[in-house]
């Protein structure tokens, strides 16, 4: 049957006739007052979208084969975090993702029969040296574009108060970096700002503002590199597809006006502002929406996390449900059939284009009055990020931003005390800083402890 000659039968229906029909519904309640909702970033949500409220397409900038599963390992001893990751990759994971605290980890013993060739891998590195990176480019030889080094000089600042040495000794072992030619060397650590309590709006723009200082001096000192986001996904599904895709956009507008690639890499890893010890297997509950808006918002590689990484040591029944978590996605879900899946959505393309527009703006007031690193250093970014974060947490604190088990639906013969390997709960110690470090806090923080304290 001809679809055309089936469909031509039924009038089309605008957004003002569903609109009325709606509201004659209601019986006399007010349209905005019951359906529409405002999020934290000032964006009204409607009850539904149409053909007729369409914006620009936001088509997503690059088209993935596939998204990868990702791994990450702590190597803090270079043959242990070898055997790890070569269990991983024989269970099903795609990429890893080593964290290197030191430069006394030997490269040959970590990446010691893992082909480099087929697995790409990525690099955080927990100090600063280019003649270290030096070493690992020379046994990496050829295998080079499958490196990630993910170097972020200014995340360092803006998470810890200081700069690895000091400002001019950093950017001189980045041009050194630089100076190697690699194009995946430089990352922004977004996930920082998120799991701080920033909106959306405001991870995109500091997003945005932390990647210019980079291209910024990309441009001037000739190095040119394929910058990568470290993104935290939460759980508000719909937001986060668009989130990822408006950062796609952002980057590539800024990018032009550079001459650089406009294609950047996202890295997706789940939020941990949301995750509890009270009811703790909702993590996993949490972790699995976080990672399909992951996938269906377009990042390049997903790294899932155990349920239960805030408060036990890395065990292999948590790795192995984190895992499995991301395989069944991709084996069995089949999230990667499908190439841009959230393309042409008329909620998600209009979030898109609302976050995308909000983020820029913010992106300019911050360039007009300096740039990033001027308002980190005035503390104008920990200010946001703090009035931000206690918008939630007073919503968390009344309701109505909701975590199953801990704020509703309490199991009050729940117990964890015993159960604890890990401190789950913001440490800060007294030390001298530069800057006002921009500090990770949990939700749930404040009424965990009070549980733990009546147990």
């Amino acid at each position: 049957m001809d679809p055309k000659k089936l469909f031509s039968e039924f009038d089309s229906v605008s957004a003002k006739a569903w609109k009325q029909k709606i509201q004659f519904d209601l019986k006399g309640a007010d349209y905005n007052e019951k359906l529409v909702w405002e999020s934290r970033e000032g964006i009204k949500v409607k009850p539904f979208y149409h053909d007729d409220d369409q914006v620009p397409s936001y088509a997503a900038q690059h088209t993935l084969d596939t998204f990868k599963i990702g791994q990450s390992i702590f190597a803090a001893i270079a043959n242990a975090a070898n055997k790890k990751a070569k269990n991983f990759l024989a269970k099903g994971a795609e990429s890893l993702y080593f964290i290197i605290p030191s430069d006394t980890i030997e490269i040959a013993l970590l990446f010691d029969g893992i082909d480099l060739s087929k697995t790409v891998i990525y690099l955080e590195f927990q100090f600063l040296s280019a003649t270290y990176v030096r070493q690992i480019l020379d046994f990496v030889r050829e295998d080079y574009k499958n490196l990630y080094l993910n170097i972020d000089i200014i995340g360092n600042l803006a998470r810890t108060g200081n700069w690895f040495f000091n400002l001019e000794k950093d950017y001189k072992e980045l041009e050194a970096i630089l100076g190697f030619k690699i194009q995946n060397s430089i990352s922004v650590d977004v996930a920082l700002y998120q799991n701080a309590g920033a909106n959306r709006t405001q991870q995109l723009a500091y997003a945005l503002a932390h990647a210019n200082e980079y291209l910024n001096h990309s441009h001037t000192n000739g190095g040119v590199s394929t910058l990568t986001f470290k993104v935290a996904v939460d759980t508000n599904y719909f937001f986060e597809i668009a989130k990822l895709r408006a950062l796609r956009i952002l980057y590539a507008h800024l990018a032009q006006s550079y001459g650089f690639s406009e294609v950047c890499h996202i890295i997706a890893v789940p939020t941990q502002r949301n995750k509890t010890l009270y009811n703790y297997n909702s993590n996993m509950m949490r972790t699995t929406t976080e990672s399909m808006a992951a996938v269906s918002g377009g990042a390049d590689v997903v790294i899932n996390a155990p349920y239960d990484a805030i408060f036990h040591k890395k065990n292999e029944f948590g790795d192995r449900i984190a895992l499995n978590q991301l395989l069944l996605l991709k084996n069995e879900s089949y999230f990667d059939a499908v190439q841009n899946a959230a393309d042409g959505a008329y909620y998600i393309e209009s979030l898109t284009h609302e976050l995308a527009e909000k983020a820029l703006q913010v992106f300019k007031d911050i360039e007009k009055t300096g740039g990033f690193l001027k308002q980190l250093k005035v503390d104008t970014i920990q200010r946001k990020i703090i009035e931000s974060a206690q918008k939630q947490q007073s919503q968390f604190d009344t309701g109505k931003e909701i975590l199953v088990g801990t704020n509703v639906f309490k199991n009050e013969q729940d117990k964890v005390k015993d159960n604890l390997e890990l401190y789950p709960f913001l440490k800060t110690n007294a030390r001298k800083t530069l800057i006002q470090p921009i500090l990770e806090k949990r939700l749930a923080e404040k009424a965990e402890q009070k549980r733990l304290d009546d147990e």
